[in-house]
């Protein structure tokens, strides 16, 4: 049976007690079988993009990698399962093998093949994540519907992390570039799943650490980091070598209350990662806005890459994510502060501390507005199957199944749902960051009302 314990920030049940549970993540094949077909899913895409149809409706990259990964890492994998994505993400799997010349086995003592540099510490945080996003996120509207672009931009990130594997140490690309692991790590905050060590007493006094040098059972962490101080997911890419390589068996994966990483004084509060919250939710309202909205011209100038309308929108888009956005939460903060006569920490901590109340918002906004088009347009994916570049094969059978939108008159009371949902747990994040007296309660209710007037906006555009 699993183990229950009780720590800080609630219940744990411990699933690493499981005996098969613990033999699945101390074994490699498993977590590699995956990792391979994900690998071959990527390489296909990539393919079916360069040389397929380039009508997106027809043609495996667009639909697989835009409605299929999309649907099931946004709205399945990352609420329920944090950053488990990324053990099995192909990515960094061909740098990987080539940093340990080893596509499985374990060869202990052996250094990885990297020229070693060290990255940069000013870029030691996620503000290149931020700034990646940020700009594919100005040409969203033609990678997500042009197979070329979705096969050029895939093909980018996989030679980039191989050049970061061959020059950096360890998974650099997947630290400090990836935008997709800045908003997994970000939103992982609110999984139920999590690796702590069970005792940090216990790594304090081990003297070799090999979860992080590596020994004949596993490498030592790629995401370098020291699992004896691990308090949050947001790092952490489950990747299970540190439950491989500990001798003293004080690793574990457990099952916890959803969001304790974003209880009070769980972890470091950073400006950074307050960012990423605040543009994650901006883009999701601007995705909406844009493919949603009534305002045509909008969308055409979001299509349109490099032409005046285009730089209007992208300016636009910009200046909402950086000053707007961000202006009107820290206006929220600071009348926030006025009302509860709350100045015993600096405006700029208040403005963090209370952005991380937008992680379980940003989470609802991007499953609704996933919703509002995966379930649409999931149908496309079974003659894909058969058919992967539009060339006309029938490989199973599927290639003549029609488009069937599914469930599509539920689709606006999902979205309700969830978005009610992502507000009541960012209005009880909110009044806990600021429930120490009452005037710390009247210091939280312009913020709170800053969540509901998103939340609104969210509604207004999808219910109209």
């Amino acid at each position: 049976m699993a183990r229950a314990v009780v720590e800080r920030g609630g219940r744990r049940i411990e699933l690493t007690h499981l005996l098969w549970f613990r033999r699945a993540i101390r074994g490699r094949w498993i977590q590699w079988l995956v990792a391979i077909f994900m690998l071959a899913g990527f390489v296909l895409a990539i393919l079916a993009g360069l040389f397929g149809t380039p009508v997106g409706s027809r043609n495996f990259g667009v639909i697989f990698v835009w409605i299929v990964w999309w649907a099931a890492l946004i709205a399945l994998l990352v609420p329920v399962t944090g950053r488990l994505w990324c053990s099995v993400c192909p990515l960094p799997l061909p740098g990987e093998w080539l940093q340990r010349r080893a596509l499985i086995r374990v060869r202990p003592g052996r250094r990885l093949h990297t020229l070693g540099l060290k990255w940069p510490r000013t870029l030691r945080n996620i503000w290149l994540q931020n700034g990646v996003f940020l700009g594919v996120a100005l040409f969203s509207a033609v990678i997500l519907t042009h197979p070329r672009v979705t096969a050029l931009v895939m093909g980018g990130y996989a030679l980039a992390a191989i050049l970061l594997s061959l020059l950096f140490e360890r998974r650099v690309f997947c630290r400090f570039v990836c935008p997709v692991g800045g908003f997994i790590g970000l939103y992982s905050m609110v999984a139920p799943l999590e690796l702590r060590v069970k005792n940090p007493a216990v790594c304090r006094a081990h003297k070799t650490k090999d979860c992080c040098t590596g020994n004949e059972n596993g490498y030592g962490c790629p995401w370098m980091l020291y699992p004896g101080k691990l308090e949050r997911n947001t790092y952490c890419g489950l990747c299970g070598e540190c439950v491989r390589t500990c001798p003293l068996d004080n690793v574990a994966i457990n099952l916890r209350t959803p969001g304790a990483d974003l209880a009070p004084r769980v972890g470091e509060r950073r400006l950074d990662e307050a960012y990423k919250g605040l543009i994650m939710l901006t883009s999701a309202l601007l995705y909406s806005a844009v493919f949603l909205g009534p305002w045509a011209g909008v969308k055409e100038a979001a299509y349109n890459v490099f032409t005046l309308p285009w730089l209007g929108y992208a300016i636009g888009f910009l200046v909402a994510n950086l000053l707007v956005v961000p202006g009107l939460l820290l206006g929220a903060v600071a009348l926030g502060r006025r009302l509860g006569r709350t100045g015993d920490q600096p405006l700029r901590q208040s403005f963090v501390e209370y952005a991380y109340a937008l992680v379980p918002l940003g989470l609802a906004a991007w499953v609704a507005f996933s919703l509002s088009f995966v379930l649409i347009n999931l149908s496309y994916a079974w003659p894909l199957l058969s058919d992967p570049f539009g060339w006309g094969w029938d490989l199973f059978g599927t290639a003549t199944m029609p488009w069937t939108p599914y469930f599509s008159g539920l689709v606006p009371t999902l979205q309700v749902a969830v978005l009610l949902a992502g507000l009541v747990v960012a209005v009880n994040v909110v009044f806990k960051i600021g429930s120490t007296h009452a005037a710390r309660v009247r210091a939280a209710l312009p913020v709170a009302g800053f969540c509901s007037l998103v939340t609104g906006g969210f509604l207004w555009l999808y219910l109209g």
